[in-house]
């Protein structure tokens, strides 16, 4: 394969360790301690952050630990981000067909790259991808915890949540389909007024009310899009963790938050699926 084709590593040594070995014994040790706030399995979706490890990777290994059941089960990974870089109308594909990371290549989904490059509102751009972390921090954990899958990174910049919706809708796929929503929550407010300000922002999102903005979460539109489909494809939000750089490893005086949310079938959407 060209080595054009290949999306290369951007922040391994920088938000994450670039030597295999550290990398994984990292990933090895957030997913052992992990304790999510509720025991939930089989997850259809996650939301999940996106900074540096030693800040937002023990909150994410939350989400990653209840995933690790999918193992023999997941195939494709959809994934959706905020493009935090260079400014995206509505969603940008990378052209380049497998992504790297220090565990290894991730290659691209062939048929989906080709079906949504038929959007009007989907550009093919390997710009926006080439320095964005919000998807690549990502990458090592998903490697872990699941066997060989397929890729379907896409970067969400003026999208509306009901783009996103109609998006999602059409990658949703069965069980072997996993959807990482990957987002930060409140930047640079003091402690205490972060925690009020995330704790709000995640009773919306675990009441499914869309309208999420940017000053409570950067990757407020592909959260807005997906609460927007979780309700009638059935599945409901749990809380796996809530917290901020002030509680993992950074100062109190200016936190960025994080939080881990699964969406899982809900029993009554089971129920009825039975019958």
């Amino acid at each position: 394969m060209a080595t054009a084709s290949i999306r290369p590593a951007a922040v391994a040594g920088y938000f994450y360790p670039d030597d295999p070995h550290v990398l994984q014994a990292q990933i090895g040790e957030m997913l052992s301690t992990a304790v999510p706030l509720e025991a939930v399995s089989a997850p259809k979706a996650l939301i999940v952050p996106h900074a540096g490890y030693v800040y937002s990777g023990p909150v994410a290994a939350s989400a990653y630990a209840v995933a690790a059941g999918l193992r023999d089960v997941v195939r494709r990974v959809v994934m959706l981000g905020p493009a935090h870089r260079v400014p995206v109308a509505s969603f940008a594909l990378p052209a380049a067909q497998v992504f790297s990371t220090p565990l290894g290549p991730v290659p691209i989904s062939r048929k989906d790259w080709l079906a949504l490059q038929q959007r009007a509102d989907v550009v093919v751009d390997d710009r926006p991808h080439a320095l964005e972390h919000c998807l690549e921090v990502q990458l090592p954990f998903l490697q872990t915890i699941l066997d060989a899958f397929e890729l379907v990174p896409l970067l969400v910049g003026g999208a509306s949540a009901e783009q996103v919706a109609e998006l999602l809708d059409t990658l949703w796929g069965g069980p072997e389909t996993l959807i990482v929503i990957s987002s930060d929550l409140s930047h640079y407010q003091p402690y205490a007024q972060a925690c009020c300000t995330d704790r709000s922002s995640v009773d919306q999102i675990l009441k499914l009310r869309t309208g999420l903005d940017h000053d409570q979460a950067c990757g407020a539109m592909p959260i807005n899009g997906l609460l927007r489909v979780a309700a009638r494809h059935g599945v409901e939000p749990h809380l796996l963790d809530l917290r901020n750089s002030g509680d993992t490893a950074g100062d109190r005086s200016r936190v960025v938050g994080y939080t881990s949310i699964a969406f899982c079938e809900s029993t009554s959407h089971a129920a009825s699926a039975r019958h």
